[in-house]
């Protein structure tokens, strides 16, 4: 390591000097920590607590924090090799260049927090979480209605859950090889996002013979955690996106424009499972075409019902939020596979009801009943579209 001239007397206080960068490094933590503060509140208190476990996950406040850590670590331990007349130059460049960097991912980050914590951001955010959830993993299994008669006997062995706590993801390609392996079929008997008590019955196990006595295997391919994630289960991004547009249609918040864009995104996301086939029970098969391993599958009346009935409810004495419901379910109507049509026809029916109800005698009772795009203001939104003009 290179050294100044000792001869030189150094005032280790001085501007570039380790001490001065600890004492420029703890503002930047400072500010750090109130903005992840402010970040947490407003995301608790304005989204949905659900959201916090993708914010807490983000690379970027894991980047930051971890920089932060490292100039203040490197610049404490630098501080011991300083003495009154010496003090390490590639130590002291090191440490600056350290600060610097953290001064600009502070920046970063701060530009990121009040970008993405808009309500739109985090809709939009959580709707492509969705969009990719779905293409992995709904779309990758095989829709078999007769896993019923697939899973025929009784068990060989039932798995127990070792622990309670929220199915998180099932390891799907090593619950397959190990059913292959031994010639079993394996049976989830708890779907992605349930919660399991401790000992409840997670995997059933069929086929002839003595399945392996240890269930340990098994357990450990089922992920459990406190909360529910997005990673295998986009029904949990859908009821983020619900949440969004039930908190701002709250009497404390009253903010039906923040509903209308959480739906923009809830009908991007329908749009794209209205045209997956959703018949229930999923089934997935090893590399000989042999039924390994059945799941539970929500059916598309299941995933519609999540997005739209709460905000429906909540939103029932909203013009905004009932013109852009309508826009939403009926365009689904026109886009959605032949067999799902009827379900979207029924919600259209209850989104008449509920209008009907929340608007009796009101003279927006017709506007209420109209569909627009954006709520209220859109090019669609005009007598011709009303049931009246139709009339």
């Amino acid at each position: 390591m290179a050294w100044i001239d000792p001869s030189r007397r150094v005032d280790t206080m001085s501007t570039g000097s380790p001490v001065a960068i600890v004492a420029d490094a703890v503002p930047t933590w400072a500010a750090w920590v109130t903005v992840t503060v402010l970040a947490i509140q407003m995301a608790t208190g304005t989204f949905s607590a659900r959201y916090m476990r993708i914010w807490y996950r983000d690379r970027l406040l894991r980047a930051v924090l971890a920089v932060l850590a490292g100039t203040l670590t490197f610049a404490f331990s630098l501080i011991r090799q300083v003495g009154s007349k010496q003090v390490p130059n590639i130590g002291v460049s090191v440490a600056g260049f350290l600060l610097v960097l953290s001064l600009v991912l502070f920046l970063l980050f701060f530009d990121r927090f009040i970008h993405r914590l808009r309500p739109v951001a985090v809709a939009d955010l959580v709707g492509q979480m969705a969009l990719r959830v779905i293409a992995s993993v709904t779309q990758a299994a095989e829709i078999d209605t007769s896993a019923a008669e697939i899973a025929a006997g009784d068990p060989v062995l039932m798995v127990t859950s070792g622990r309670a706590g929220s199915i998180q993801a099932i390891h799907v390609p090593g619950l397959v090889t190990w059913a292959s392996r031994h010639n079993h079929l394996l049976a989830m008997q708890a779907a992605v996002g349930d919660f399991v008590t401790t000992g409840q019955h997670l995997i059933a196990v069929f086929g002839d013979g003595a399945a392996p006595v240890k269930a340990s295997r098994l357990q450990a391919m089922v992920a459990l955690g406190a909360e529910r994630t997005v990673a295998q289960d986009p029904a949990f991004a859908i009821r983020i996106m619900a949440d969004i547009a039930v908190k701002a249609l709250s009497a404390a918040i009253n903010d039906p424009t923040t509903a209308v864009q959480a739906l923009d995104h809830l009908g991007n996301v329908l749009r794209l499972l209205g045209a997956t086939q959703l018949h229930g029970p999923l089934t997935f098969r090893d590399t000989k075409g042999t039924p390994r391993l059945l799941m539970p599958g929500r059916t598309w009346t299941d995933y519609l019902t999540l997005a739209v009935t709460e905000i429906r409810e909540y939103g029932s004495t909203s013009i905004q939020v009932m013109r852009r419901l309508r826009a939403v379910l009926e365009d689904l109507q026109e886009s959605v596979r032949p067999e799902h049509r009827p379900a979207v026809a029924a919600e259209i029916a209850k989104l008449d009801a509920t209008t009907a109800t929340g608007f009796a005698g009101s003279v927006d009772e017709n506007q209420a009943r109209a569909r627009d795009r954006q709520g209220i203001g859109g090019p669609a939104a005009s007598e011709m579209n009303s049931p009246a003009a139709s009339n």
